[in-house]
């Protein structure tokens, strides 16, 4: 009989287990009752522990009434409370200043990526160039009279206008593959700063959800699902300088849907002898409404367009013996004009609840002219070497990724398996020569270029208590077409190419607050459509392999410092040559260096941070002495003070800081470092706030950016091999008044 109650007991105990701990499905919102992502949640009784998806929604595991759960999200006061009800948990947490002393590194989704929101938080972009500087060792350098896109530097690498980092803006892609001006050039000017909510970036090729370009790195923008108060802002600077913003809520009080409009225009001329007469509007919307399930539908539309004259890339020499000074042209007539209209749909659902899927559908119409002049009259002594390039493109697309959470005995796995497709359609695609933007006097290049992506990955996530393990596997099929419309007879030339590209990756939470992470993994960037046909399918996808070491420490509670050792190997460099309209493969190249990063909030209220690189990069195949690689950078170093919420001032003063470098193979020529230094305070009272601003604090002379140019003047009887630079903005001051309502 004893045995019976004992067998009836212990099968009692199992079933009350079973029935009481259970999945805690929950939301965890703010004040105005908008979902929060990435907060955490902690089971304190039985340690599970679970992050909220954008829709604010977290699946915990093995919890039961009673249990004392924890939430917390940095820049958020926390809760603790006892579990009392299994549905419809809902939880608002409160906003407060961020505080670094209540961050717990064990805690956090991505901690490279939090420090970025503490950035953002502490010193908000008010410029497009303003927020690519977020990225810790990425540089920017303008040298199109602010209309074409940024020339971009990050470790160890000339990236051009992006044929080493993937951009992208709420799942849809900046970059531009087989673009009229370069492989990957990428246009990020269509965001409007006051728009962007949260930046997710890592280094590095090791991520399975990102494709083409992933070589040196990512960046993924991300803009605001909603407006906490509606804003108007002017700013009116030197050199003819205006800008001004709008955002508006239209949605304010409707439950479960947001939506708002921003515009944004910018004038400028610039600090040049010849004005840029420089301007862009922009025009952004989005809509967001969730189910009753907290299913996500998000609508965005924006259309920018943007024109503008230039003074190129100015030699030396010409500065040197006083013809002409630092803001003056050899050809002025350079400029161009570009738009894009852009169609977004996302979509997030709790299939149930350890399934998620996330999805999107993207439009885009894009439209690119530019004329350029980057050797004078080296090649037509008569007219010059003004050259013209010109796209129009359509660009259609869908991802979808499902995540699925189990567990393998004690080990917790979550699986993401994704598929996405991309087609671009760019006719006309021409590089032609032309005279004072009026006249072509010969096609150089001229047809449509098809060209379709098609991916589909795999990544596990297996949690060891402290240790992740997280392998992945990507798979990247392309399609090159390209009819040349120079040809008397039509001709469709192809060609296809498949690529696997595997990563390995690991976390160790050693302690609450130091993390330690080996990553590793293949990349890939694409060569030109043109460039692919006409080699006969020859270097199309090289690959990268890389690898970092790194840590994520706080040894105190309110200092953070990450570090990482990194090493990247390339297949193949690629070089774009504007006047030819060619990618040119330049060989194997190896890099490797170190990134230190450093966060520390000396008061509630200032905070100092600094970033620093430090590289070594060098083309494999040729010999000691001439292997560098042209404008490299080889040490950057970034940082600054800034103050919030000081009796109602903010601001901060700011650096940038790039080595000398060489800007060719042999180091003969030395493209010329800078130490630049920025300045801003505002002044909030009520509902407005004074704002005053200055770049180039100490009116230093730098060059935006460089290279070793081979040119000729139309009064020289030989050419000459030099710096061509674009100069750096002089002392700029700038004013601004915001008023929120």
């Amino acid at each position: 009989m004893m045995i019976k109650q004992i067998l009836a007991l212990l099968l009692f105990s199992c079933f009350s287990t079973l029935v009481t701990a259970q999945n805690l499905k929950g939301l965890v919102v703010n004040e105005l009752n908008q979902p929060l992502e990435a907060a955490y949640v902690y089971n304190e009784t039985t340690e599970s522990h679970a992050h909220t998806a954008e829709n604010g929604v977290f699946v915990l595991t093995n919890t039961s009434l009673g249990d004392s759960i924890r939430i917390g999200l940095l820049g958020y006061k926390r809760k603790l409370v006892k579990l009392e009800v299994t549905e419809n948990f809902r939880i608002v947490l409160e906003e407060k200043t961020f505080q670094l002393d209540e961050m717990v590194i064990k805690e956090e989704m991505n901690t490279v990526n939090t420090i970025s929101r503490l950035d953002l938080n502490i010193t908000p972009v008010n410029s497009s160039q303003e927020v690519l500087r977020k990225v810790p060792g990425l540089f920017i350098g303008q040298h199109a009279g602010g209309g074409k896109a940024e020339q971009i530097f990050l470790r160890g690498f000339d990236i051009d206008h992006g044929t080493d980092i993937s951009l992208s803006v709420d799942g849809m892609p900046v970059n531009m593959v087989s673009h009229a001006h370069g492989q990957g050039y990428s246009d990020l000017h269509f965001v409007i700063p006051e728009t962007v909510n949260k930046i997710d970036f890592d280094k590095g090729g090791y991520y399975a959800q990102e494709g083409d370009f992933n070589t040196a790195g990512y960046v993924n923008f991300k803009t605001k699902d909603y407006l906490k108060q509606n804003e108007i802002s002017l700013s009116a600077g030197q050199f003819n300088t205006l800008r001004t913003v709008g955002l508006f809520n239209l949605m304010e009080n409707t439950k479960n849907q947001n939506a708002y409009v921003a515009m944004e225009y910018i004038g400028t001329d610039g600090p040049y002898k010849s004005p840029q007469n420089f301007n862009r509007l922009n025009l952004f919307g989005k809509y967001v409404m969730f189910s009753p399930e907290n299913d996500k539908l998000t609508l965005t539309a924006s259309h920018f367009t943007s024109r503008w004259d230039a003074s190129g890339q100015i030699p030396q020499r010409e500065v040197d013996n006083g013809n002409i000074s630092r803001f003056g042209a050899i050809d002025d007539t350079e400029g161009g004009e570009t738009e894009r209209t852009n169609l977004n749909v996302t979509f997030d659902k709790y299939i149930d609840d350890n399934t998620k899927l996330s999805s999107n559908a993207f439009y885009s119409h894009y439209a690119f002219e530019l004329y350029s002049n980057f050797t004078f009259f080296l090649e037509d002594p008569v007219n010059g070497d003004q050259i013209f390039q010109k796209e129009d493109r359509n660009i259609f697309g869908a991802n979808a990724a499902i995540s699925h959470t189990k567990f393998l005995g004690n080990t917790e796995l979550v699986l993401t398996s994704g598929l996405g497709i991309r087609h671009d359609i760019s006719d006309d695609v021409e590089l032609s020569r032309t005279l004072n933007r009026s006249t072509t006097l010969e096609s150089i290049q001229l047809g449509d270029i098809n060209q379709t992506n098609i991916d589909a990955f795999v990544n596990a996530e297996f949690e060891f208590g402290k240790l992740k393990i997280a392998p992945a596997l990507r798979l990247d099929y392309f399609k090159f077409l390209y009819n040349d419309a120079l040809q008397t007879e039509y001709e469709t030339l192809s060609e296809t190419k498949t690529i696997v590209s595997p990563k390995l990756n690991f976390f160790f939470n050693a302690q609450d607050n130091l993390q330690l992470y080996l990553k590793s993994g293949l990349g890939f960037h694409s060569n030109d459509t043109r460039v692919v046909v006409a080699n006969g399918g020859e270097d199309i996808l090289p690959r990268s392999y890389g690898a970092d070491l790194g840590t994520v420490w706080k040894p105190f509670p309110k200092l953070i410092v990450n570090t990482a050792l990194w090493y990247l190997f390339l297949e193949q460099e690629f070089v774009y040559v504007g006047d030819a309209g060619v990618v040119e493969p330049s060989g194997k190249t190896r890099r490797y260096g170190w990134d230190f990063g450093l966060r520390y909030q000396m008061t509630d209220w200032l905070f100092l941070d600094t970033d620093a690189t430090v590289t070594n990069a060098r083309s494999i195949d040729e010999p000691d002495g001439e292997n560098d690689i042209p404008l490299a950078p080889d040490f950057t170093l970034t940082g600054g003070l800034s103050f919030d919420d000081l009796n109602g001032f903010s601001g901060g003063l700011r650096f940038r800081y790039l080595d000398d470098r060489a800007a060719n193979e042999d180091n003969s020529i030395v493209a010329e470092g800078y130490m630049v230094t920025d300045f801003n305070i505002n002044y909030s009272m009520k509902n407005i706030t004074l704002g005053l601003a200055i770049e180039n604090l100490f009116d230093v002379e730098w060059n935006e950016t460089q290279f070793a140019t081979e040119s000729r003047l139309q009064n020289e009887a030989q050419s000459v091999e030099e710096i061509h630079f674009t100069p750096g903005t002089p002392f700029f001051l700038k004013g601004t008044i915001s008023y929120k309502f």
